[in-house]
């Protein structure tokens, strides 16, 4: 039976989805030129950046292994924002490769842990409607990427980019009080007669659905890194950079706002592959024709697709796939395979095409892994149509 809206914490649900992905929105486009200004190589920003990737690796899965034995999901998303914060603070200790790559490696490992067990609490909180209202909720994560993103790209360019992490800690501290009003959804142990997780992971759709996973994120791995210096590069102004970022969660939302309707109606499959296809298309238009202004707000809003519709689809299957006691670490699965993996795998290859090869080859490698996404998912995902 459904829960009914006053029964669901919705604001406090979304005020910790606005506070998580606000700290994104000044982090994804604005580390790499802060690395940058460090001294750093392209090379030496791939695999700074892939470091944050690769923790996601690991954390969600021990952290999720806790929570799915202990139940109690949102004392973990708490403990781990808490010692995020903390290990962020080193930052501000030392300026050397290693020295960044430790903090970093720590901080990570402690704040990768908070948003897939945030994830299966906010989907049992809303219960058989987890489908139609997620996305409601996740969507303040959005509108917070997007006030950190525009606010921050003046900021920096007013006051200096050395102002980045002393900005990136007071919004870490945010996320951490904004867990603390959020209930858990059921207090002691889950049921333990589920079907073991090795027979999920067998499934053939199941392991179709993660490599897909991991070649979208993959794909995304010279956005998240290079992107704005790719802009910067080009002649673009901060502020301009800002709003493209902006941009393309705008879109973002809008695909959020919408999938509750596109679900049932055109079902899983179609929207997965649509999502594919345009993620590919989009890669291809920033490998060719970054110095178009036009071409890249069409690019931007392609983000509608190759993050928000494709999200919600992945979101929605593993919820699927991965019940029960699995819950956590199903979405820990998605967390590690895609974020963690692909994303840094993604960092790693765009550092070094950039340096040996160049920008746009770095994009022409996106588009291949999500062309080859969209290949699998043609071939083994055959969900026609949505639970309503």
């Amino acid at each position: 039976m459904s829960r009914s809206d006053e029964a669901t914490p919705y604001w406090r649900l979304s005020g910790f989805y606005f506070f998580y992905f606000a700290a994104l929105g000044a982090l994804l486009p604005y580390w790499g030129l802060y690395l940058q200004s460090l001294g750093f190589s392209a090379r030496e920003i791939g695999e700074l950046i892939a470091i944050l990737m690769a923790t996601k690796i690991v954390a969600p899965n021990i952290w999720g292994w806790i929570a799915d034995h202990s139940g109690r999901r949102m004392v973990i998303v708490r403990l781990g924002s808490l010692l995020s914060v903390v290990a962020f603070a080193g930052i501000f200790l030392g300026v050397s490769y290693w020295w960044i790559a430790f903090v970093i490696c720590l901080f990570s490992f402690f704040w990768n842990a908070t948003l897939p067990q945030f994830e299966a609490a906010t989907l049992s909180h809303l219960g058989d409607d987890s489908t139609q209202r997620y996305s409601h909720i996740r969507l303040w994560g959005s509108v917070g990427f997007i006030a950190a993103v525009v606010a921050v790209g003046p900021l920096l360019e007013a006051q200096g980019i050395d102002l980045l992490p002393g900005v990136l800690l007071a919004l870490f501290v945010a996320i951490w009080l904004s867990s603390l009003v959020v209930p858990e959804q059921a207090a002691g142990h889950l049921p333990l007669d589920h079907e073991p997780l090795r027979n999920v992971l067998r499934q053939p759709t199941v392991v179709a659905l993660l490599l897909i996973c991991f070649l979208v994120q993959m794909s995304h791995g010279p956005y998240y890194t290079f992107y704005t210096i790719y802009l910067d590069d080009s002649g673009y102004s901060r502020s301009m950079i800002g709003q493209l970022w902006a941009l393309g969660v705008v879109a973002e939302i809008g695909a959020f706002l919408v999938m509750h309707r596109l679900f049932p109606r055109f079902g899983v499959r179609w929207l997965l592959l649509v999502a594919l296809a345009l993620t590919t298309l989009r890669w291809l238009l920033v490998a060719w024709w970054v110095e178009s202004l036009a071409v890249m707000i069409f690019a931007q809003l392609l983000h509608a697709f190759s993050f928000g519709v494709f999200h919600a689809v992945a979101i929605s299957l593993i919820h699927r796939y991965f019940v029960g006691r699995h819950q956590g670490k199903g979405q820990a699965l998605y967390s590690s395979i895609s974020f963690g993996a692909g994303g840094a795998i993604g960092s790693l290859y765009s550092g070094y095409a950039w340096e040996g090869l160049g920008p746009s080859w770095a994009y022409l490698f996106a588009a291949v892994a999500s062309l080859l996404a969209f290949w699998i998912a043609w071939q083994k995902i055959h969900i026609k149509c949505e639970e309503k």
